[in-house]
């Protein structure tokens, strides 16, 4: 759903700039409360996942692809805070160096795919797992269900946006129903992507899951065909808590993803494509500004190999995103600690 230049005009690509920078400032001040030494890095590979994943289009109709829009996954993991950040990072370093995504729609990009996903997506995740028994499956139901949701909320959020400033004169109620029609199938994709991703980490490390903490009653795991209580983040030595193994394996996926499976990704126009083609919404589609980058369409440049291209072109982008990703979620989480230290505590007077 990455809209390039040239679909909305310039005031209103300004206004969606404006609001998409209150966002992040907003999600920078409270990513300060997700964030501590463990999840800090988790954010960073969550962010190396997504750009991963995102390269995967998959088949959902007759000549239409869709792939991960990821708000809901980092919502869920990370916190909504840190999960618009994680998304906003990754559709930084897409439009700068893979040209995919214009930049003068870089604002309009953050707001639908990730400020829209994440709220939408937290939201109706946080509504669910408070209902609902407090089990393992219960909150991996909930992310596939709020996955689900999220992003044909972002198909409305873009077609009120194309209502408001769109470049050409096409019904909008027409782009509405197209949107939403094969946004619900890439949803399905969504909820699966990232139930089975909730439900790993869970499995492995519940005590990462932002989403699944202040439950009332523990987690529960099945094992040998018993429900037992998940491990809790009792009071343990910082070593023994490490997420090192985690954070590994994630990164050895995301790389294998990007750098390899995306090869035999959907060569079919994704859903917003296969729709501004069909409603000629493209009529005055721009070129991209970063069209000579030599990463551009996730290939590099000057290599002939198709294969090697694309894989190169993943593993740079897994490398470059994880590095980026990781440094703003450790300042974010420095600046918390800086301000922790610099706040005085109140001393009680002696009684002489």
């Amino acid at each position: 759903m990455h809209v390039p230049d040239g679909f909305i005009n310039a005031p209103v690509s300004a206004v969606a700039g404006v609001v998409a920078v209150g966002a992040v400032a907003v999600s920078l001040r409270g990513a300060r409360r997700e964030l501590d030494e463990r999840t800090a890095p988790l954010a960073g590979l969550v962010a190396a996942f997504i750009f991963a994943v995102q390269m995967l289009n998959f088949p959902v109709a007759a000549g239409t692809s869709g792939h991960l829009l990821g708000g809901a996954l980092a919502a869920i993991l990370v916190g909504p805070y840190t999960g618009v950040l994680c998304v906003s990072v990754v559709l930084l370093m897409q439009g700068i160096l893979f040209a995919d995504g214009g930049l003068t729609a870089l604002g309009v990009n953050i707001t639908v795919m990730a400020v829209v996903t994440s709220v939408v997506a937290y939201a109706v995740f946080r509504g669910l797992v408070m209902v609902l028994p407090r089990t393992r499956r219960s909150v991996t139901v909930s992310a596939f269900v709020a996955a689900l949701l999220s992003v044909p909320a972002a198909a409305v959020a873009f077609t009120l946006v194309y209502a408001i400033g769109g470049t050409t004169d096409v019904p909008i109620g027409s782009v509405l129903t197209a949107m939403v029609g094969v946004h619900v199938l890439i949803g399905i994709g969504e909820a699966v992507i990232t139930a089975l991703t909730v439900g790993a980490v869970i499995a492995v490390r519940p005590d990462l899951v932002h989403g699944a903490r202040g439950l009332t009653a523990p987690l529960k795991l099945r094992v040998g065909g018993e429900l037992v209580d998940a491990p809790t983040a009792r009071p343990t030595p910082v070593a023994a808590r490490s997420p090192r193994k985690l954070l590994l394996a994630g990164l050895g996926v995301s790389l294998l993803l990007a750098g390899f499976v995306s090869f035999y990704a959907s060569a079919n126009p994704d859903g917003l494509e296969k729709v501004a083609a069909d409603k000629g919404i493209d009529a005055k589609v721009e070129d991209h500004a970063a069209a000579d980058s030599p990463l551009a369409d996730y290939g590099v440049e000057g290599l002939t190999d198709a294969r090697l291209s694309s894989g190169l072109a993943g593993v740079i982008g897994v490398g470059v995103t994880v590095v980026a990703g990781t440094g703003v979620f450790w300042a974010v989480r420095k600046r918390r600690t800086d301000q922790a230290a610099a706040t005085p505590t109140s001393v009680p007077k002696s009684v002489a």
